[in-house]
This record gives structure tokens, C-alpha cells and sequence, in this order.
């Protein structure tokens, strides 16, 4: 009885673990629906969800960096960002949730100029 559950746990891991690595190896993630706020949300509403977008990527990916440095960086990046976007670049987070090509590029930019490391993709 208890082999069974074991195995059955073991089976349950390696399937989320092989879906989670399809989900990862994609641009969107599966089933992603964007939030439908973001149609109506002011530049600097989205200005804040991209901050708080990145203290959460950038808490992943620095764990010895205190929360304060990260919201003074994160809220550098969000705003230089945001700044540097086009009106459609803007209109395509809206639709989409996240930036497209050109606007990534720019964030990347924007990542570099406020010191913070870059997610691996």
C-alpha cells in the first residue's frame, strides 16, 4: 500500500515536472490569459505592476538582495521602461500581458541601466 502511493506520488511529480518544462520552454506561457485590468489601467498603474513584476522575478533570482534595494532597482527599471515605450508598444502589453519584441529589447536596456541581472529565458 504504501509502494503504491509512493509511486503513484512519483508519477504525479515527473508529469508536472515534464508539463512545467513544455510550459517553460515556450514565449507565452500555456493557457496564459492577461489580466483584463490592463485595458483600462493608467501608465502609471502599469508602471507599477512592472515593478512589482520584477521584485518578484529578481527575489528568484537574488536571494541575498534585501527587498528595499530591490524596490528602489525595480522601480528604476519599471520606470525607465515605461518611459521608453511607444504608444504601441504600450497598447500591446495591454492586449497581451507582456511586451512584445521591440518593447523587450527596451526593457532589457533598462534591466542593464538599473543594474539588475537578466532572467535567463
Amino acid at each position: 500500500m504504501i509502494l503504491t502511493a509512493c509511486a503513484l506520488l512519483v508519477a504525479a511529480a515527473v508529469s508536472l515536472s515534464a508539463t512545467g518544462a513544455y510550459a517553460a520552454a515556450s514565449n507565452m506561457p500555456t493557457q496564459y490569459q492577461p489580466d483584463p485590468a490592463l485595458k483600462t489601467e493608467s501608465i502609471s498603474q502599469l508602471r507599477a505592476r512592472v515593478s512589482q513584476a520584477c521584485a518578484i522575478t529578481q527575489a528568484k533570482l537574488q536571494s541575498e538582495a534585501s527587498e528595499a534595494s530591490l524596490n528602489r532597482a525595480c522601480d528604476c527599471y519599471a520606470g525607465r521602461t515605461m518611459r521608453s515605450l511607444s504608444a504601441e508598444e504600450v497598447q500591446s502589453y495591454r492586449d497581451t500581458g507582456v511586451f512584445n519584441d521591440t518593447a523587450r529589447a527596451k526593457a532589457l536596456t533598462a534591466l542593464d541601466a538599473c543594474k539588475l541581472p537578466r532572467p535567463q529565458i
